[in-house]
Protein backbone atom coordinates (compact mmCIF):
# COMPACT_ATOMS: atom_id res chain seq x y z
CA UNK A 1 0.00 0.00 0.00
CA UNK A 2 2.85 2.22 1.19
CA UNK A 3 2.79 6.40 2.24
CA UNK A 4 -0.96 7.29 1.00
CA UNK A 5 -0.08 10.76 1.80
CA UNK A 6 3.22 11.00 -0.35
CA UNK A 7 0.93 10.69 -3.00
CA UNK A 8 -1.25 13.89 -2.42
CA UNK A 9 0.89 16.80 -3.41
CA UNK A 10 -1.82 19.23 -4.99
CA UNK A 11 -5.37 20.18 -4.62
CA UNK A 12 -7.28 17.18 -5.65
CA UNK A 13 -4.94 14.93 -5.62
CA UNK A 14 -7.33 12.88 -3.03
CA UNK A 15 -9.18 12.08 -5.96
CA UNK A 16 -6.58 9.40 -7.29
CA UNK A 17 -6.89 7.56 -4.26
CA UNK A 18 -8.82 4.20 -4.78
CA UNK A 19 -12.35 4.12 -2.55
CA UNK A 20 -10.88 1.03 -0.53
CA UNK A 21 -7.55 2.91 0.64
CA UNK A 22 -9.63 6.01 2.22
CA UNK A 23 -9.55 4.78 5.61
CA UNK A 24 -5.97 3.83 5.72
CA UNK A 25 -5.57 7.28 4.22
CA UNK A 26 -7.68 8.97 7.16
CA UNK A 27 -5.30 6.51 9.77
CA UNK A 28 -2.46 8.46 8.01
CA UNK A 29 -3.52 11.68 8.28
CA UNK A 30 -4.82 11.58 12.00
CA UNK A 31 -1.07 9.90 12.67
CA UNK A 32 0.14 13.20 10.98
CA UNK A 33 -2.10 15.56 13.02
CA UNK A 34 -1.30 13.88 16.27
CA UNK A 35 2.23 14.18 15.47
CA UNK A 36 2.39 17.58 14.80
CA UNK A 37 0.05 19.08 16.98
CA UNK A 38 2.14 16.85 19.64
CA UNK A 39 4.90 19.26 19.24
CA UNK A 40 3.25 22.93 18.69
CA UNK A 41 0.41 22.42 20.27
CA UNK A 42 -2.92 22.94 18.25
CA UNK A 43 -7.07 22.48 18.18
CA UNK A 44 -6.76 18.53 17.72
CA UNK A 45 -9.94 17.35 19.15
CA UNK A 46 -12.13 19.03 16.16
CA UNK A 47 -9.21 18.29 13.62
CA UNK A 48 -9.25 14.56 14.52
CA UNK A 49 -13.44 14.52 14.24
CA UNK A 50 -13.39 15.31 10.92
CA UNK A 51 -10.94 13.57 8.94
CA UNK A 52 -13.13 11.01 7.22
CA UNK A 53 -15.83 14.64 6.32
CA UNK A 54 -12.95 16.04 4.89
CA UNK A 55 -11.92 13.46 2.81
CA UNK A 56 -15.64 13.02 1.30
CA UNK A 57 -15.86 16.92 1.02
CA UNK A 58 -12.70 17.12 -1.22
CA UNK A 59 -13.61 13.90 -3.14
CA UNK A 60 -17.05 15.78 -4.36
CA UNK A 61 -15.42 19.32 -4.54
CA UNK A 62 -13.07 20.53 -7.10
CA UNK A 63 -10.02 23.07 -5.30
CA UNK A 64 -9.36 26.11 -5.94
CA UNK A 65 -13.02 26.84 -8.08
CA UNK A 66 -14.94 25.63 -5.56
CA UNK A 67 -15.53 27.45 -1.97
CA UNK A 68 -15.35 25.64 1.40
CA UNK A 69 -16.02 27.73 4.03
CA UNK A 70 -14.76 25.94 7.76
CA UNK A 71 -16.91 27.93 10.57
CA UNK A 72 -14.30 29.11 12.96
CA UNK A 73 -11.90 26.96 11.35
CA UNK A 74 -10.70 24.82 14.13
CA UNK A 75 -11.34 21.60 12.16
CA UNK A 76 -9.12 22.89 8.79
CA UNK A 77 -6.00 21.03 9.25
CA UNK A 78 -6.93 17.98 7.05
CA UNK A 79 -8.28 20.76 4.66
CA UNK A 80 -4.43 22.28 4.99
CA UNK A 81 -3.02 18.56 4.40
CA UNK A 82 -5.13 17.50 1.66
CA UNK A 83 -4.38 21.29 -0.45
CA UNK A 84 -1.18 21.31 -0.98
CA UNK A 85 0.41 21.66 2.43
CA UNK A 86 1.36 18.70 3.39
CA UNK A 87 4.96 19.40 3.72
CA UNK A 88 4.03 22.88 5.64
CA UNK A 89 2.17 21.31 8.42
CA UNK A 90 4.97 21.10 10.51
CA UNK A 91 5.05 24.23 10.78
CA UNK A 92 1.72 24.63 11.99
CA UNK A 93 1.15 27.72 14.49
CA UNK A 94 4.92 28.59 14.17
CA UNK A 95 6.85 31.96 13.52
CA UNK A 96 6.67 31.89 9.61
CA UNK A 97 4.39 28.92 9.35
CA UNK A 98 0.99 28.12 8.19
CA UNK A 99 -1.67 28.91 10.32
CA UNK A 100 -3.92 27.27 12.41
CA UNK A 101 -7.42 28.35 11.34
CA UNK A 102 -7.95 28.90 6.93
CA UNK A 103 -6.13 31.69 5.16
CA UNK A 104 -6.19 33.40 2.06
CA UNK A 105 -3.13 34.56 1.83
CA UNK A 106 -2.03 31.78 2.51
CA UNK A 107 -4.03 29.18 -0.40
CA UNK A 108 -6.14 29.83 -2.78
CA UNK A 109 -8.04 26.70 -1.63
CA UNK A 110 -9.08 28.97 2.01
CA UNK A 111 -11.89 30.63 0.68
CA UNK A 112 -12.55 32.79 3.66
CA UNK A 113 -10.49 33.72 6.85
CA UNK A 114 -11.92 32.27 9.89
CA UNK A 115 -11.76 32.49 13.52
CA UNK A 116 -14.58 33.73 15.03
CA UNK A 117 -17.70 31.10 15.14
CA UNK A 118 -21.14 31.19 13.53
CA UNK A 119 -20.28 33.09 10.44
CA UNK A 120 -20.02 30.39 7.53
CA UNK A 121 -23.97 30.47 6.84
CA UNK A 122 -23.81 34.11 6.31
CA UNK A 123 -20.54 34.03 4.17
CA UNK A 124 -21.95 31.35 2.10
CA UNK A 125 -25.06 33.18 1.47
CA UNK A 126 -22.99 36.51 0.16
CA UNK A 127 -20.99 33.64 -2.07
CA UNK A 128 -23.79 32.12 -3.70
CA UNK A 129 -24.87 35.60 -4.55
CA UNK A 130 -22.07 36.46 -5.67
CA UNK A 131 -21.75 33.65 -7.82
CA UNK A 132 -25.32 34.26 -9.33
CA UNK A 133 -24.48 37.83 -10.05
CA UNK A 134 -21.16 36.89 -11.91
CA UNK A 135 -22.76 33.36 -13.80
CA UNK A 136 -20.48 31.13 -12.43
CA UNK A 137 -21.14 27.48 -11.37
CA UNK A 138 -18.71 26.79 -8.37
CA UNK A 139 -19.82 24.92 -5.45
CA UNK A 140 -20.67 26.16 -2.16
CA UNK A 141 -20.26 24.16 0.70
CA UNK A 142 -20.34 25.86 4.29
CA UNK A 143 -19.45 23.68 7.48
CA UNK A 144 -20.26 24.60 10.64
CA UNK A 145 -20.42 22.64 14.33
CA UNK A 146 -23.58 22.41 17.24
CA UNK A 147 -21.98 24.66 18.86
CA UNK A 148 -21.34 27.03 16.26
CA UNK A 149 -25.01 27.09 15.86
CA UNK A 150 -25.93 28.37 19.20
CA UNK A 151 -24.29 31.61 17.57
CA UNK A 152 -27.24 34.51 16.76
CA UNK A 153 -25.60 35.37 13.82
CA UNK A 154 -25.77 31.46 12.17
CA UNK A 155 -29.39 31.86 12.23
CA UNK A 156 -29.95 35.15 10.87
CA UNK A 157 -27.79 33.10 8.01
CA UNK A 158 -29.85 30.60 7.95
CA UNK A 159 -32.94 32.77 7.62
CA UNK A 160 -31.86 34.50 4.42
CA UNK A 161 -30.42 31.41 2.38
CA UNK A 162 -33.61 30.11 3.15
CA UNK A 163 -35.56 32.91 1.65
CA UNK A 164 -32.82 33.26 -1.39
CA UNK A 165 -33.63 29.62 -2.17
CA UNK A 166 -29.98 29.05 -3.80
CA UNK A 167 -28.25 26.18 -4.49
CA UNK A 168 -26.08 25.59 -1.56
CA UNK A 169 -24.97 22.75 1.00
CA UNK A 170 -24.53 23.41 4.57
CA UNK A 171 -22.88 20.84 6.97
CA UNK A 172 -23.77 20.68 10.29
CA UNK A 173 -20.49 18.86 12.44
CA UNK A 174 -22.43 17.71 15.20
CA UNK A 175 -19.86 16.13 17.34
CA UNK A 176 -22.41 15.01 20.15
CA UNK A 177 -21.55 17.65 22.48
CA UNK A 178 -24.06 20.11 22.62
CA UNK A 179 -27.27 19.65 20.25
CA UNK A 180 -27.41 15.89 19.29
CA UNK A 181 -30.09 14.60 21.99
CA UNK A 182 -32.40 13.85 18.44
CA UNK A 183 -29.83 11.96 17.11
CA UNK A 184 -31.08 8.11 17.52
CA UNK A 185 -31.92 4.89 16.15
CA UNK A 186 -35.30 5.86 15.00
CA UNK A 187 -34.14 9.53 13.50
CA UNK A 188 -31.45 8.02 11.78
CA UNK A 189 -33.47 5.94 10.46
CA UNK A 190 -35.78 8.40 9.02
CA UNK A 191 -32.84 10.34 7.84
CA UNK A 192 -32.05 7.52 5.39
CA UNK A 193 -35.81 7.34 4.72
CA UNK A 194 -35.55 10.58 3.34
CA UNK A 195 -33.08 10.59 1.29
CA UNK A 196 -34.38 7.59 -0.84
CA UNK A 197 -36.31 9.26 -4.12
CA UNK A 198 -38.67 6.00 -4.21
CA UNK A 199 -39.96 7.68 -0.13
CA UNK A 200 -40.78 10.52 -1.70
CA UNK A 201 -42.36 9.36 -4.61
CA UNK A 202 -44.51 6.96 -2.75
CA UNK A 203 -45.26 9.97 -0.88
CA UNK A 204 -46.73 11.99 -3.10
CA UNK A 205 -48.89 8.96 -4.79
CA UNK A 206 -50.33 7.91 -1.61
CA UNK A 207 -51.69 11.47 -0.84
CA UNK A 208 -53.05 11.79 -4.69
CA UNK A 209 -54.76 8.20 -4.19
CA UNK A 210 -56.13 9.37 -0.81
CA UNK A 211 -57.24 12.76 -2.02
CA UNK A 212 -59.61 11.68 -4.96
CA UNK A 213 -62.27 10.85 -2.31
CA UNK A 214 -64.05 12.51 0.60
CA UNK A 215 -63.33 9.55 3.21
CA UNK A 216 -59.48 9.68 1.95
CA UNK A 217 -59.20 13.76 1.69
CA UNK A 218 -60.44 14.04 5.57
CA UNK A 219 -57.69 10.64 5.72
CA UNK A 220 -54.68 12.56 4.20
CA UNK A 221 -55.16 15.20 6.29
CA UNK A 222 -55.59 13.26 9.52
CA UNK A 223 -52.70 11.46 8.44
CA UNK A 224 -50.68 14.45 7.67
CA UNK A 225 -51.32 15.88 10.88
CA UNK A 226 -50.36 12.68 12.61
CA UNK A 227 -46.96 13.16 10.70
CA UNK A 228 -45.53 16.22 11.47
CA UNK A 229 -46.88 15.51 15.03
CA UNK A 230 -44.19 12.72 14.91
CA UNK A 231 -41.37 14.70 12.58
CA UNK A 232 -41.78 17.58 15.34
CA UNK A 233 -40.47 14.59 17.80
CA UNK A 234 -38.18 12.55 16.23
CA UNK A 235 -36.99 14.08 12.90
CA UNK A 236 -34.12 16.93 14.14
CA UNK A 237 -34.49 18.42 11.10
CA UNK A 238 -38.11 20.18 10.42
CA UNK A 239 -36.55 23.05 12.20
CA UNK A 240 -34.16 23.72 9.03
CA UNK A 241 -37.33 22.31 6.72
CA UNK A 242 -39.51 24.81 8.11
CA UNK A 243 -36.56 27.96 7.00
CA UNK A 244 -36.94 26.60 3.40
CA UNK A 245 -33.86 24.56 4.05
CA UNK A 246 -33.90 21.07 2.44
CA UNK A 247 -32.49 18.47 5.41
CA UNK A 248 -31.11 15.27 5.61
CA UNK A 249 -29.37 12.91 8.00
CA UNK A 250 -28.24 12.21 10.49
CA UNK A 251 -25.37 11.09 8.66
CA UNK A 252 -22.16 8.97 10.02
CA UNK A 253 -19.24 11.62 10.04
CA UNK A 254 -17.00 8.44 9.60
CA UNK A 255 -18.64 6.91 6.69
CA UNK A 256 -16.40 8.59 3.67
CA UNK A 257 -18.84 6.24 1.24
CA UNK A 258 -22.25 7.34 2.82
CA UNK A 259 -20.74 10.98 3.11
CA UNK A 260 -19.90 11.01 -0.68
CA UNK A 261 -23.09 9.59 -1.54
CA UNK A 262 -25.30 12.34 0.35
CA UNK A 263 -22.93 14.86 -1.22
CA UNK A 264 -23.35 13.67 -4.33
CA UNK A 265 -27.22 13.79 -3.79
CA UNK A 266 -27.57 16.71 -2.59
CA UNK A 267 -25.66 18.65 -4.93
CA UNK A 268 -28.53 17.52 -7.26
CA UNK A 269 -31.17 19.29 -5.43
CA UNK A 270 -32.28 22.40 -6.39
CA UNK A 271 -31.93 25.17 -3.52
CA UNK A 272 -30.37 25.09 -0.16
CA UNK A 273 -29.90 21.61 1.35
CA UNK A 274 -28.33 21.09 4.94
CA UNK A 275 -26.50 17.89 5.52
CA UNK A 276 -26.78 16.81 9.09
CA UNK A 277 -22.86 14.74 9.90
CA UNK A 278 -22.92 13.13 13.75
CA UNK A 279 -18.97 12.86 14.20
CA UNK A 280 -16.70 11.97 17.33
CA UNK A 281 -14.44 14.67 18.99
CA UNK A 282 -11.61 13.42 18.97
CA UNK A 283 -11.71 10.25 16.95
CA UNK A 284 -8.89 7.95 16.38
CA UNK A 285 -7.39 9.26 19.78
CA UNK A 286 -8.27 7.81 22.79
CA UNK A 287 -7.43 10.17 24.99
CA UNK A 288 -8.65 12.96 22.85
CA UNK A 289 -11.75 11.01 22.75
CA UNK A 290 -12.04 10.35 26.47
CA UNK A 291 -11.54 13.74 27.55
CA UNK A 292 -12.49 16.53 23.69
CA UNK A 293 -12.53 19.29 26.15
CA UNK A 294 -9.02 19.21 27.43
CA UNK A 295 -7.78 18.54 23.61
CA UNK A 296 -9.73 20.97 22.33
CA UNK A 297 -6.80 23.71 21.94
CA UNK A 298 -3.87 22.12 23.57
CA UNK A 299 -0.22 22.92 24.24
CA UNK A 300 2.28 20.34 24.08
CA UNK A 301 1.91 16.77 24.63
CA UNK A 302 3.44 13.43 24.66
CA UNK A 303 1.26 11.16 22.27
CA UNK A 304 1.68 7.85 24.43
CA UNK A 305 0.09 9.33 27.47
CA UNK A 306 -1.49 12.07 26.40
CA UNK A 307 0.47 14.60 28.76
CA UNK A 308 1.50 18.20 28.48
CA UNK A 309 5.25 18.07 28.16
CA UNK A 310 5.51 21.18 30.86
CA UNK A 311 3.63 19.92 33.33
CA UNK A 312 4.93 22.81 35.88
CA UNK A 313 2.02 25.39 36.14
CA UNK A 314 2.23 28.87 37.40
CA UNK A 315 -0.50 30.50 38.28
CA UNK A 316 -2.13 32.41 35.95
CA UNK A 317 -4.30 35.98 35.92
CA UNK A 318 -7.38 33.12 34.69
CA UNK A 319 -6.47 31.20 37.68
CA UNK A 320 -6.33 34.56 39.79
CA UNK A 321 -9.41 35.60 38.64
CA UNK A 322 -11.24 31.96 39.39
CA UNK A 323 -10.12 32.26 43.16
CA UNK A 324 -11.01 35.98 43.02
CA UNK A 325 -14.33 35.32 41.64
CA UNK A 326 -15.49 32.65 43.08
CA UNK A 327 -14.37 34.40 47.05
CA UNK A 328 -16.70 37.07 45.69
CA UNK A 329 -19.51 34.83 45.16
CA UNK A 330 -18.93 33.52 48.68
CA UNK A 331 -19.38 36.93 50.65
CA UNK A 332 -22.25 38.00 48.20
CA UNK A 333 -24.98 36.29 47.22
CA UNK A 334 -25.75 38.75 44.12
CA UNK A 335 -22.50 37.71 42.15
CA UNK A 336 -23.63 36.41 38.92
CA UNK A 337 -20.96 34.89 36.59
CA UNK A 338 -22.01 34.36 32.50
CA UNK A 339 -19.47 32.99 30.06
CA UNK A 340 -20.03 31.72 26.48
CA UNK A 341 -19.09 28.64 26.17
CA UNK A 342 -15.52 29.22 27.89
CA UNK A 343 -16.54 27.76 31.26
CA UNK A 344 -13.21 26.52 31.62
CA UNK A 345 -10.88 28.67 29.53
CA UNK A 346 -12.29 31.58 31.52
CA UNK A 347 -11.44 30.10 35.29
CA UNK A 348 -15.19 30.13 35.68
CA UNK A 349 -15.55 26.02 36.70
CA UNK A 350 -14.92 26.47 40.19
CA UNK A 351 -17.47 29.42 40.82
CA UNK A 352 -20.05 27.03 38.33
CA UNK A 353 -19.62 24.58 40.89
CA UNK A 354 -19.80 25.87 44.12
CA UNK A 355 -22.92 28.44 42.68
CA UNK A 356 -24.14 26.64 40.04
CA UNK A 357 -27.33 28.36 40.46
CA UNK A 358 -26.06 31.93 39.80
CA UNK A 359 -23.75 30.48 37.20
CA UNK A 360 -24.70 30.95 33.59
CA UNK A 361 -23.51 29.38 30.28
CA UNK A 362 -25.32 31.17 27.72
CA UNK A 363 -23.46 29.21 24.63
CA UNK A 364 -21.22 30.87 21.59
CA UNK A 365 -23.85 34.14 21.96
CA UNK A 366 -21.73 36.92 23.35
CA UNK A 367 -24.33 39.08 22.48
CA UNK A 368 -27.01 37.54 24.57
CA UNK A 369 -24.26 37.07 27.25
CA UNK A 370 -23.82 41.08 27.68
CA UNK A 371 -27.63 41.87 27.10
CA UNK A 372 -28.67 38.90 29.34
CA UNK A 373 -26.02 40.44 32.28
CA UNK A 374 -27.86 43.67 31.74
CA UNK A 375 -31.13 42.42 32.56
CA UNK A 376 -29.59 40.83 36.15
CA UNK A 377 -28.18 44.19 36.55
CA UNK A 378 -31.01 45.99 36.05
CA UNK A 379 -33.24 43.67 38.74
CA UNK A 380 -30.61 44.22 41.25
CA UNK A 381 -28.31 41.71 40.78
CA UNK A 382 -24.16 41.88 40.02
CA UNK A 383 -23.18 39.64 36.57
CA UNK A 384 -19.51 39.15 36.08
CA UNK A 385 -19.16 37.98 32.37
CA UNK A 386 -15.93 36.54 31.15
CA UNK A 387 -15.28 36.66 28.43
CA UNK A 388 -12.25 36.04 26.02
CA UNK A 389 -10.95 39.85 24.50
CA UNK A 390 -10.89 38.80 20.66
CA UNK A 391 -15.14 37.70 21.63
CA UNK A 392 -16.21 40.59 23.46
CA UNK A 393 -16.05 42.10 20.29
CA UNK A 394 -19.41 40.36 18.80
CA UNK A 395 -20.69 42.18 21.81
CA UNK A 396 -19.49 46.49 20.91
CA UNK A 397 -23.11 47.26 20.38
CA UNK A 398 -24.36 45.48 23.99
CA UNK A 399 -21.66 46.91 25.74
CA UNK A 400 -22.81 50.04 24.94
CA UNK A 401 -26.79 50.03 24.31
CA UNK A 402 -27.57 47.40 27.02
CA UNK A 403 -24.89 48.17 29.36
CA UNK A 404 -23.15 51.71 29.60
CA UNK A 405 -25.79 54.02 28.58
CA UNK A 406 -28.18 52.94 31.09
CA UNK A 407 -24.96 52.52 33.76
CA UNK A 408 -25.52 49.43 34.98
CA UNK A 409 -23.09 47.49 37.09
CA UNK A 410 -21.88 45.18 34.97
CA UNK A 411 -17.99 43.17 35.40
CA UNK A 412 -16.53 42.41 32.42
CA UNK A 413 -13.60 40.35 32.89
CA UNK A 414 -11.82 39.92 29.63
CA UNK A 415 -8.83 37.00 29.39
CA UNK A 416 -6.73 37.24 26.40
CA UNK A 417 -6.01 40.69 26.16
CA UNK A 418 -3.55 41.61 24.68
CA UNK A 419 -0.90 39.46 22.14
CA UNK A 420 -2.03 35.98 22.09
CA UNK A 421 0.73 34.26 19.78
CA UNK A 422 0.16 31.27 18.36
CA UNK A 423 -3.77 31.80 17.24
CA UNK A 424 -2.98 34.76 14.72
CA UNK A 425 -4.89 37.62 14.37
CA UNK A 426 -8.30 36.68 14.48
CA UNK A 427 -7.83 35.68 18.25
CA UNK A 428 -5.30 38.81 19.31
CA UNK A 429 -6.97 40.96 22.27
CA UNK A 430 -5.53 44.18 21.37
CA UNK A 431 -8.82 46.28 20.44
CA UNK A 432 -10.90 46.03 23.86
CA UNK A 433 -8.86 49.08 25.15
CA UNK A 434 -9.44 50.93 22.75
CA UNK A 435 -13.14 50.70 21.71
CA UNK A 436 -14.12 50.59 25.56
CA UNK A 437 -12.23 53.20 26.62
CA UNK A 438 -14.60 55.65 25.04
CA UNK A 439 -17.81 54.26 25.92
CA UNK A 440 -19.76 56.62 28.22
CA UNK A 441 -19.82 55.68 31.77
CA UNK A 442 -17.43 52.95 31.46
CA UNK A 443 -14.28 52.28 33.54
CA UNK A 444 -11.16 50.15 32.36
CA UNK A 445 -8.49 48.44 34.68
CA UNK A 446 -5.45 46.92 34.44
CA UNK A 447 -3.93 45.04 36.85
CA UNK A 448 -0.71 44.71 37.46
CA UNK A 449 -0.40 41.24 39.35
CA UNK A 450 -3.13 38.95 39.98
CA UNK A 451 -3.74 39.90 43.62
CA UNK A 452 -4.39 43.74 42.53
CA UNK A 453 -6.98 41.81 40.14
CA UNK A 454 -8.96 40.02 42.79
CA UNK A 455 -8.97 43.67 44.12
CA UNK A 456 -10.46 45.09 41.04
CA UNK A 457 -12.97 42.58 40.81
CA UNK A 458 -14.18 44.18 44.82
CA UNK A 459 -13.97 47.16 43.92
CA UNK A 460 -15.86 47.00 40.78
CA UNK A 461 -18.48 45.00 42.74
CA UNK A 462 -19.37 48.01 44.69
CA UNK A 463 -18.80 50.56 42.00
CA UNK A 464 -22.04 52.27 40.86
CA UNK A 465 -22.03 51.59 37.11
CA UNK A 466 -19.84 49.18 34.37
CA UNK A 467 -16.27 47.97 34.75
CA UNK A 468 -13.75 46.08 32.43
CA UNK A 469 -10.87 44.55 33.98
CA UNK A 470 -8.08 43.18 31.14
CA UNK A 471 -5.38 40.73 31.99
CA UNK A 472 -3.29 38.67 29.58
CA UNK A 473 -2.91 34.79 29.15
CA UNK A 474 -0.47 32.96 31.28
CA UNK A 475 1.50 33.69 34.03
CA UNK A 476 3.86 36.47 33.05
CA UNK A 477 3.54 39.13 35.72
CA UNK A 478 0.72 37.49 37.48
CA UNK A 479 3.13 37.10 40.64
CA UNK A 480 5.66 39.98 39.96
CA UNK A 481 4.30 42.83 41.65
CA UNK A 482 3.75 41.41 45.10
CA UNK A 483 2.98 44.94 46.79
CA UNK A 484 -0.01 45.59 44.33
CA UNK A 485 -3.30 44.68 46.08
CA UNK A 486 -2.13 45.29 49.16
CA UNK A 487 -4.30 48.57 49.36
CA UNK A 488 -7.95 49.10 48.47
CA UNK A 489 -8.48 50.26 44.98
CA UNK A 490 -9.64 54.24 45.28
CA UNK A 491 -10.82 55.95 41.89
CA UNK A 492 -8.46 58.33 41.06
CA UNK A 493 -5.85 57.65 43.20
CA UNK A 494 -2.51 56.56 42.18
CA UNK A 495 -0.79 53.18 44.24
CA UNK A 496 3.06 54.25 44.72
CA UNK A 497 5.07 50.99 43.85
CA UNK A 498 8.94 52.37 44.58
CA UNK A 499 10.18 55.78 45.22
CA UNK A 500 12.80 57.74 43.07
CA UNK A 501 14.40 60.92 42.15
CA UNK A 502 15.04 60.48 38.49
CA UNK A 503 12.65 59.53 36.26
CA UNK A 504 8.51 58.89 37.39
CA UNK A 505 6.55 56.07 35.66
CA UNK A 506 2.12 56.22 35.76
CA UNK A 507 0.18 53.79 35.12
CA UNK A 508 -3.64 55.01 35.13
CA UNK A 509 -6.97 53.18 35.74
CA UNK A 510 -8.86 55.39 33.82
CA UNK A 511 -12.38 55.58 31.67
Amino acid sequence: MGNLLEKINQPNDVKKIPEEQLPNLAKEIRKKILSVTSKNGGHLASSLGTVELTIALHRFMEFPKDKLIWDVGHQSYTHKILTGRREQFATLRQKEGISGFPKRSESVCDAFDTGHSSTSVSVAAGMVKARELKGTDEKVVAVIGDGSLSGGLAYEGLNNIGHFNSNVIIVLNDNEMSISKNVGSMANYLGKVRMSSNYIGFKGNLEQVLNRSAIGEKLAKSLKKTKDSIKQMIIPGEFFTELGIQYFGPLDGHNIGDLEHALEVAGKISGPVLLHVVTKKGKGYRFAEAEPSRFHGIDPFRVSTGELVLTKKKRTFTDAFSEAVTTLGEAHSDVVAITAAMTGGTGLTKFSGKFPERFFDVGIAEEHAVTFAGGLAASGMRPVVAVYSTFLQRAYDQIIHDVAMCRLPVTFAIDRAGIVGNDGETHQGVFDLAYLSHIPNMTVMVPASGDELGGMLWFAHEWDGPTAIRYPRGSRGCETYKTCGTSPIVYGKAEVLEKGSDVAILFLHGR
